[in-house]
């Protein structure tokens, strides 16, 4: 082999070139910093932060594996040992689980199948390394090479090319020759950057004619630091930091070799790249706060890892200087030749980011940094850093464990969530990455844990020995991106024009409304008369002796009535929806003790919501779901609650009252909000169906009463609220992710809708529960060797007494979750039973998050009003009684702006598009309590102030949605309920209705006293003529 050191006129003239060629580069070393300190993303940007759109067309979509994790024939046709092999079959390393790669997924002789695999995905090139020992036994490429190792390896990329598939060959993936380590000492011996270079020249020699991307090694970080410093990877050694910077240094150097070579020997006639594969985390300052001190420290946190190989490669030849600071003398010097020689040594980055790096990353932070899984900034970094290379994402991916399987489903997130971010960095950031290789193609040996994880895109049984590559989830999820060339935009997701309709309810929804017993002012309960001034010192005084009546307060009087009226008003909402307090109103739970000032509160905000116009909607039970009572009366509670059949007629009891009392200023009721959250407060599952079945009941009979006796004369609707957020199953390529997110929707909704209404396709359902939710607790029920299901039973009274109970369908829908089945070995654990629906939920990391971390997921309200159209119909209305996300935001809630836009949207489409009879939407809530959160109207220091999202709310209202030309809505008389305004008039000057009464009694009094006069006379005369005549 060739000594490829170049002679001094080369020297010099290289000197120029790189002089001339890195001050762009070098220029831009710590610019990196700057990603801490640009302005953080507006609101909006961070809700929006899933991007659809398309890679660059010529893109190069890939997956790789290692030679060591994958080949397996660890001493078959010649094989040498490497340093792993002696690794794994030795007692060097205590942490390492007991496995071998002997054999591991065997793609020595199935690396066919795993072309095929290529093909299946559908993608441009694949990413494999050589086994340096198969080719060389003995690690030096002065003896000959195994020709079986040759011919394997030349049969694998000849059969790519046919394929239109583009090798990207690494020569050296951390399986060091064992004689080399052996012989020199390994990485830490500077011998073996020569022997690495004459590697590579063979390499670049016998197969680079086909062969256009190339790759030296595989993250030399992990090599100099798990292997020489802490040895938790082969060969095990613990230098410790002395160690890891004496391998990284001949590691560079080794590189930098090989580069030379090609660039020398072979660019101009093979036209190929050359490039390291370098690994990185990614950190975060301290609270977000990008203070100088805490960039500078996320600054040497990533160049203590990527930077340590880049800044010579890409930079200026050197080391960072936090790193020459920190580790003084310990660190290797390069001198001004060895800085030429590996400065720009490199035609592209390529970048590992995976577990691995994150895992270290997290013992390099200081000072409550955060380690977080965020590729488009890693990528937005190198690119200000190192003067905005082209850069090939050489390994993404993340890790399942074993036990998962073929169903990969928190993979398939990850995936989405990092492979979005790379788009995002290309759209947005305007950073160069040309391709993305997912890690891996198959399931293989994870180095220090063994079998134990697996990072496959193909499933393989390694106790069957034929291997068998089985595409898992993550491998259709790849297969449908690469096929899209990204994630482009969904037809649904568009924007559509229109209004809503005239009387569509635009509400907003409140939970129990706080009543206030004093009125605003001493003159309703002080009976003193006071003097003024009477000793000149401008203060009253109490007559004494003397006292003075009180009037009674009239509701204009309570203030927080006043100020209340006045924040719905401002909003434009035709709607507002709040909920009485049962245990206020009947604090022992029966009639014995009624609470008539708390009902005459009540009237008071009825009657002036409708001298506002406002419709009403009424919850009569609002749970609190907190100790002890869970808005029960206390007696009722202490009975059992839910538990107890006498809970459901209290109810009863309690419902007439409220009709009889409010009843003329109510046009919707709801009996109980959310009954499908009430019954999580109890804790088994045979408590929970119990505790639905009795709340199912009180509702039907506070609504059977109300039909009965009260509909003719106030002809109100009468529903109860379910809380609906929508279930999408977590793996949609999995049948049992479609049956659970089904089941769930049936447990939470059907549960308590079918009995009320049926559905379309089976009428005479209507009174019992979903049939196949029956099936299922009776299936799960015959596992555990119980006979019959667990929910009650219907009486034949009680089906009678629910079917049709509801007279519109209320929903309270805020988000959507992601559903699975529930894992099976947790299943089995006495610790974690799972809930009768056997579902768990997760939650798609690319999905924007609020601050209490509710998704922002606006088409799940299509879908579920969609779901519930097609199960019952479309007779009866739906209303969303309550929807909203918490901001916290002081007064720009641009969260919840954007929340209220997009959710509207689909329920514009929901009516528009697909037929749904949609006929509201209230927004929750009115107002804050204490720290902005969910409210319209901020209340700090006792005063409100509206919130920019009540004038996007009231724009919304008063254009009826979103017309094409954004203009006003005008609604016709007779789309309208039109007011009474003549009753209007009547219920604001109740003074003049009194004197004109008085007048109109005077004048038929005296009118009927004028006419009984005038007969009287008239009948007098008469007499007296009559006498005359007889006379």
């Amino acid at each position: 082999m060739l000594n490829h050191l170049l002679p001094p006129t080369c020297h010099c003239l290289l000197f120029l070139l790189l002089v001339c060629g890195c001050q762009k580069t070098a220029c831009s070393l710590g610019e990196g910093r700057k990603i801490w300190q640009q302005p953080k993303l507006d609101p909006i940007a961070r809700v929006q932060s899933f991007l659809h759109d398309n890679f660059p067309s010529d893109f190069l979509w890939s997956s790789g594996t290692s030679a060591f994790q994958t080949e397996g024939a660890w001493n078959q046709e010649g094989k040498g040992p490497s340093i792993w092999d002696h690794f794994t079959h030795s007692t060097i390393s205590t942490n390492l689980a007991v496995e071998t790669a002997d054999v591991a997924s065997d793609s020595y002789t199935c690396w066919e199948e795993d072309v095929e695999a290529l093909e299946y995905l559908g993608v441009r090139s694949y990413t494999f390394s050589l086994s340096w020992p198969r080719i060389f036994p003995d690690g030096n490429a002065r003896s000959p090479a195994n020709t079986a190792a040759v011919a394997h390896y030349s049969r694998l990329i000849q059969r790519l090319l046919e394929k239109k598939i583009e090798p990207i060959v690494t020569l050296h993936h951390w399986d060091l020759p064992q004689t080399l380590q052996e012989k020199h000492g390994g990485w830490k011996n500077e011998t073996l950057v020569g022997m690495f270079e004459e590697y590579s020249k063979f390499c670049f020699h016998t197969f680079g004619k086909h062969v256009k991307y190339w790759l030296t090694m595989h993250n030399p970080y992990l090599v100099a630091v798990q292997g020489y410093g802490t040895g938790g990877h082969a060969p095990g050694e613990t230098g410790g930091p002395a160690g890891s910077l004496i391998v990284a240094h001949n590691l560079i150097k080794a590189h930098a070799k090989a580069w030379h070579t090609y660039n020398t020997h072979f660019r101009s006639s093979q036209k190929g790249k050359v490039s390291i594969v370098l690994g990185s985390h990614w950190v975060e300052p301290q609270r977000g706060q990008a203070t100088t001190a805490n960039v500078n420290l996320c600054q040497e946190s990533i160049e203590a890892v990527v930077g340590w190989f880049a800044n010579p490669i890409f930079g200026n030849g050197d080391y960072p200087i936090s790193l020459k600071i920190k580790y003084g003398g310990l660190l290797p010097t390069f001198s001004p030749k060895e800085k030429l020689l590996v400065q720009k040594t490199a035609d592209f980055f390529a970048l590992s980011f995976g577990p691995n790096n994150l895992r270290l990353g997290r013992s390099l932070v200081q000072y409550g940094q955060t380690v977080t899984p965020d590729l488009r900034r890693l990528l937005g970094w190198i690119k200000l850093e190192y003067g905005d290379p082209v850069v090939l994402v050489a390994e993404g991916g993340w890790f399942s464990e074993a036990s998962v399987g073929k169903e990969d489903t928190v993979a398939i997130y990850l995936m989405k969530k990092f492979l979005n971010q790379a788009l995002q960095a290309i759209k947005l950031d305007g950073v160069q990455v040309f391709g993305y290789s997912v890690w891996s193609l198959v399931d293989g040996f994870e180095w220090s844990d063994g079998f134990t994880v697996r990072r496959g895109l193909f499933y393989i049984d390694f106790s069957s020995p034929n291997r068998t590559r089985t595409p898992k989830t993550t491998a259709q999820y790849y297969r449908r991106v690469v096929a899209d060339n990204g994630f482009p935009s969904d037809e649904t997701s568009k924007e559509v024009k229109g209004r809503f309709p005239c009387k569509f309810h635009w509400g907003i929804s409140e939970s129990i409304l706080q009543v206030h017993f004093f009125p605003s002012s001493p003159q309703f309960t002080d009976t003193h008369l006071y003097s003024w001034n009477l000793t000149g010192d401008g203060s009253f005084h109490p007559v004494p002796g003397v006292t003075v009546l009180t009037r009674r307060a009239q509701c204009t009087d309570y203030l927080a009535i006043c100020d209340h009226l006045r924040l719905i008003e401002s909003t434009g909402a035709s709607n507002y929806r709040f909920a009485l307090n049962w245990s206020l109103i009947l604090p022992e739970g029966d009639l014995s003790n009624v609470n008539t000032e708390a009902l005459r509160y009540y009237r008071c905000i009825l009657t002036e919501l409708k001298k506002l116009n406002v419709d009403i909607v009424v919850i009569l039970y609002h749970p609190t779901h907190r100790a002890p009572n869970i808005g029960l009366p206390g007696p009722l509670h202490a009975s059992g609650g839910w538990l107890n059949y006498s809970t459901v007629e209290a109810f009863q009891k309690y419902a007439v009252l409220c009709y009889q009392q409010l009843g003329a200023w109510v046009p919707y009721w709801i009996t109980i909000n959310e009954p499908n959250r009430l019954i999580d407060v109890y804790s088994s599952g045979n408590d929970k169906n119990w505790a639905a079945h009795n709340l199912l009941l009180a509702h039907a009979k506070a609504w059977r009463l109300y039909e009965r006796d009260f509909s003719s004369q106030w002809r109100a609707l009468v529903s109860l609220a379910l809380h609906s957020d929508w279930a999408e199953p977590a793996n949609p390529f999995l049948d049992s992710h479609i049956a659970a997110a089904e089941r769930f929707l049936l447990f939470e909704l059907g549960r308590f809708l079918d009995p009320l209404l049926g559905t379309t396709n089976e009428k005479h359902s209507k009174g019992d529960y979903p049939k196949e939710m029956k099936a299922y607790l009776e299936g799960r029920a015959e596992e555990e060797g119980i006979y019959g299901s667990s929910l009650p039973d219907f009486t034949e009274t009680e089906r009678e007494e629910v079917k049709g109970a509801l007279s519109f369908i209320a929903l309270n829908h805020f988000t959507t979750r992601l559903v699975s089945p529930y894992p099976r070995k947790q299943k089995n654990s006495q610790k974690n039973q799972p809930p009768d629906h056997s579902c768990l939920l997760l939650s798609d990391p690319t999905w924007p998050l609020s601050g209490l971390g509710q998704a922002l997921v606006p088409w799940g309200l299509r879908k579920v009003l969609n779901w519930l159209k097609h199960r019952y119909g479309e007779a009866l209305p739906i209303i969303i009684t309550a929807s909203g996300i918490d901001d916290q935001a002081p007064l720009e809630d641009k969260i919840r702006q954007h929340f209220l836009r997009s959710y509207l949207q689909e329920a514009l489409k929901a009516h528009q598009l697909d037929g749904v009879n949609l006929q509201g939407f209230y927004v929750w809530r009115l107002q804050d309590r204490h720290v902005p959160q969910f409210g319209l109207f901020t209340s700090l220091h006792h005063q409100s102030k509206a919130k920019a999202s009540t004038t996007a709310y009231r724009e919304i209202i008063s254009r009826g949605g979103f017309p094409e030309d954004n203009t006003t809505k005008t609604c016709r008389p007779t789309e309208l309920n039109e007011p009474c305004y003549t009753c209007t008039w009547l219920l604001k000057d109740k003074a003049m209705l009194f004197f004109g009464g008085c007048l109109l009694i005077t004048a038929v009094m005296l009118t009927a006293l004028i006419i009984f006069v005038i007969t009287t006379k008239r009948k007098q005369r008469r007499y007296k003529r009559n006498g005359v005549n007889r006379m």
